[in-house]
């Protein structure tokens, strides 16, 4: 049985980004850059309008100038502006020839086929975009390790890019073990029990941006189980399977996670709740067998699957850490960390209630875990303690 600290390590140590794939920008939404990414184009490839109004020479903005025609955006007919002469322009529409300069429209004055101004503030160039003033060819646009949000993505394709080199985010499969489990909304025999596990689960994995996520049971038997994980393993690059992770007759994970050629990274870690838990590796396959106790599988979540599927995809832990306040007296046994359900409010941290692993009523409540770790038995209020935000 190893610490909480030793098992973080471990992971962090055996799980690595998966290899670069291509993707439309449409489906790259929240993925890490794999390569830098460089312009191609001038952007704009035109001297463009920055606002509705009228295009002109500048030399000319004291004079009454002829109207002599439009630029629309999206027009490809040019029009060759002469000294004297103005023309009604649109946002995005390129400027004449020989015109250098866009006066607003609420700076004019129009007067049959004359236009005058009134712009003290004009100045060569006012409200044109440049060619090349957002990127220019072989000018680096995005880097290697950057997010790509939304307006990222609207940056990318602004510039022509429609395909782009990322992580991939995990495909994850959650194995449910136990004959004991029910369906919400049926009705429950003697000795079942409503399953919860893959509600909190799949919600969870779908906060952390995770959609490819399959969901499968197994019956109490090894070869059954043995099966169902060979399966998940050809389809998926993380498997979570909760329950049968103890030493009962049918706690079968660990032996089937032999059977499929699973390597053992540990087994059993020094906390509560979640002391079973399992981790292992096949190739660049994550495996967790976690606790069937819905707080355990929770907390073992939190604290050791995030960070990997994050690290899959080459992201950042989303989990913080930080320090606050702890405001009640709280007595445990040595020997194990402790993450108690808690609220964390104004830099003060507050145990709830309902701390049994099997009970989920204060998790629906918590917003955080308070960390007691596993050297002490007394923790006094006042005292300052580590809290996992959650």
């Amino acid at each position: 049985m190893i610490s909480v600290e030793e098992a973080k390590k471990l992971i962090g140590k055996y799980v690595l980004p998966l290899s670069p794939v291509i993707k439309p920008l449409h489906n790259a939404s929240e993925h890490i850059l794999a390569t830098d990414i460089f312009g191609v184009y001038n952007i704009p490839a035109f001297r463009q309008s920055s606002m509705d109004g009228y295009a002109i020479i500048f030399d000319d903005k004291n004079s009454n100038l002829k109207l002599v025609g439009e630029m629309a955006a999206g027009t490809s007919n040019q029009l060759n502006l002469k000294n004297g002469e103005t023309s009604r322009i649109f946002t995005g529409a390129p400027l004449p020839e020989g015109a250098d300069t866009v006066v607003m429209q609420e700076k004019t004055t129009a007067n049959n086929d004359k236009i005058s101004f009134d712009d003290e503030k004009l100045i060569l160039g006012s409200n044109v975009r440049q060619i090349g003033s957002e990127i220019r060819p072989g000018e680096l646009a995005m880097q290697k390790g950057d997010l790509l949000t939304p307006a990222a993505l609207a940056f990318l394709a602004g510039i022509g890019i429609s395909e782009v080199a990322v992580y991939p985010m995990p495909k994850v499969a959650i194995i449910l073990t136990g004959n004991e489990l029910q369906e919400p909304g049926s009705a429950l025999n003697f000795g079942q029990v409503y399953e919860s596990n893959s509600y909190a689960l799949s919600a969870a994995l779908k906060k952390e941006t995770i959609a490819d996520i399959e969901i499968l049971k197994a019956e109490d038997t090894l070869e059954e189980l043995t099966s169902v994980l060979k399966s998940a393993l050809e389809n998926n690059d993380v498997v979570l399977l909760t329950g049968g992770v103890s030493v009962g007759d049918y706690d079968f994970v660990i032996k089937a996670a032999t059977n499929c050629g699973v390597k053992q990274v540990f087994h059993k870690v020094k906390q509560k709740p979640g002391k079973p838990l399992f981790f292992g590796k096949q190739n660049n396959k994550v495996i967790f067998g976690l606790p069937g106790n819905p707080s355990s599988v929770l907390n073992c979540y939190y604290n050791y699957v995030v960070p990997s599927i994050k690290k899959l995809s080459n992201k950042e832990n989303s989990i913080k850490e930080i320090h606050a306040t702890l405001t009640h007296n709280y007595t445990k046994p040595k020997g194990l960390t402790h993450f108690l359900k808690g609220n964390y409010n104004d830099g003060k941290a507050t145990p709830l209630g309902a701390q049994e692993s099997y009970r989920l009523s204060s998790f629906a409540q918590a917003n955080c875990l308070i960390q007691l770790n596993e050297g002490r038995e007394n923790f006094s209020a006042g005292e300052i303690v580590n809290v996992i935000l959650i």
